[in-house]
């Protein structure tokens, strides 16, 4: 009786082994097959939108339904970056894997500017059209808003939406290279870039298409339709977030209508943290440090969802370095595509990251650059805040350094007892910065004169 159980337990032992066998073999064999039929890829990019301002992600007043449901069936990444804590460089890195000092693109880009993308960079449209993708632009661009510099310069297909900033002056509406409207009908922007993304998916549905849709908003100053209005018990700023987790309902509910649900990624994310300055204008990046301008978590680390049933498993986390840039090289091994010739790109595949729950981060390090200086970086869970050195070769001030695992906040400074992690996080910056450019370590601000006293 002792040797029938002992065989029975082996026998489900060794069936137990074989069922977590296929199991784990599933992603595997959906990502062959992938390159094989070209998944679609749908990229919301919002803007300006913080860490907390997602059910799912802790917002305790706005409601998210849809992009909740999205994280339910699919995977929330919680250590998920950009590569710039402003507009347009945090852009040009999405679309073309590389750190803004490569780009040529490393501050905000205003309508007085006629400059753009370096020439040779290649956006993740560009790649996907080697594969027969078709391809749309639908938002805010804000890399360039002359003729060379728009997006049907730079593989995609078309496009509809402000070329930059909402609060910029004039505030054109564009279709391809023509103004549509000016000004631009702020209030309806959502609603018409849904309508534009549906129509899109809908007349493509039957090839593979790659929707890159970066949201004017929650850009100040805010707009909302009528529809959703006065809704919010988050406020203004909650009306605009409830507006645009309906919108990406609309795409998911449109995916599934047309049976593309399982061949297609939707990626979910903002393009840096909240303007803390505008106040209840702008987001909430807690339970992180800062927000918008700065290369504490708060200004880089986004809240991201990604979906695609089958493929990605529902209801996963990854705690995993992931970002931004990662999307055109993931993108690319998915759809069978080459990479860019003649420069290597920063950004990782990381299909292994979305498809298998436990799968490492490829990268050993992560820059934060502030314009073209190199003030942080972070490797594994250590994060270090570096300052540039003085005439006499020492560090004006001395550098900080945070555990983001034991410290999300990155309220205290351990570097006094861990000199040894800042120096290994200081070769790494000093690293970085020769193999993509830019300054190493953050100025310290001089200290302003002492005013006289006014005399009596």
């Amino acid at each position: 009786m002792e040797s029938d159980r002992a065989s029975l337990t082996r026998r489900d032992f060794l069936r137990a082994l074989a069922a977590g066998a296929v199991a784990a073999s599933l992603p595997a064999r959906a990502l062959a097959k992938a390159a094989t039929e070209r998944p679609n890829f749908v990229v919301i990019f919002t803007d300006d939108q913080g860490y907390q301002d997602i059910g799912c992600f802790g917002a305790p007043k706005i409601k998210t339904p849809h992009l909740d449901r999205m994280a339910a069936e699919g995977m929330k990444f919680t250590d998920f970056y950009v590569a710039a804590s402003v507009c347009s460089p945090s852009r040009a890195a999405l679309l073309t894997g590389c750190y803004p000092t490569r780009t040529g693109i490393t501050r905000v880009l205003f309508p007085r500017d006629n400059t753009g993308l370096k020439p040779g960079m290649k956006t993740i449209a560009e790649v996907l059209k080697t594969r027969g993708y078709a391809t749309a632009c639908i938002g805010k661009w804000h890399l360039g808003h002359t003729p060379p510099h728009l997006p049907t310069f730079h593989g995609f297909d078309t496009y509809f939406g402000i070329p930059y900033s909402n609060d910029m002056r004039p505030t054109p509406v564009m279709r391809n290279t023509e103004t549509v409207e000016e000004p631009a009908n702020q209030a309806t922007l959502t609603q018409r870039y849904t309508e534009e993304a549906v129509k899109f998916i809908r007349a493509n549905k039957d090839k593979p298409f790659f929707l890159y849709l970066p949201h004017t908003m929650p850009h100040v100053p805010l707009f909302v339709s009528e529809t959703f209005k006065d809704k919010s018990a988050g406020g203004l700023y909650g009306d605009v977030i409830e507006e645009i987790d309906w919108s990406t309902g609309e795409i998911l509910k449109t995916l599934k209508g047309l049976g593309l649900d399982s061949k297609t990624l939707v990626v979910y994310t903002s393009d840096n943290g909240p303007w803390l300055s505008k106040k209840a204008h702008g987001g909430c990046a807690l339970p992180l440090r800062d927000g918008k301008f700065s290369t504490y978590e708060g200004g880089f680390r986004e809240p991201c969802i990604m979906r695609w049933p089958g493929t990605i498993p529902a209801a996963a986390v990854c705690s995993e370095t992931a970002l931004t840039m990662d999307l055109l090289p993931t993108f690319a091994k998915l759809a069978g595509a080459d990479l860019p010739a003649g420069y290597a790109l920063n950004g990782k595949d990381i299909s292994a990251l979305m498809t298998r729950p436990g799968a490492k981060t490829p990268h050993d390090a992560f820059f934060y650059y502030r314009g073209t200086t190199l003030e942080a970086v972070r490797s594994g869970q250590w994060k270090a805040i570096l300052y540039a050195k003085g005439a006499d070769g020492r560090p004006g001030k001395p550098h900080e350094l945070y555990d983001l695992k034991a410290d999300i906040g990155e309220t205290t400074d351990v570097a006094s007892a861990n000199p040894d992690v800042v120096a290994r996080l200081a070769a790494l910056a000093e690293a970085g910065v020769k193999a993509n450019g830019g300054n190493f370590g953050r100025g310290v601000p001089k200290k302003k004169p002492a005013k006289k006293a006014a005399a009596k």
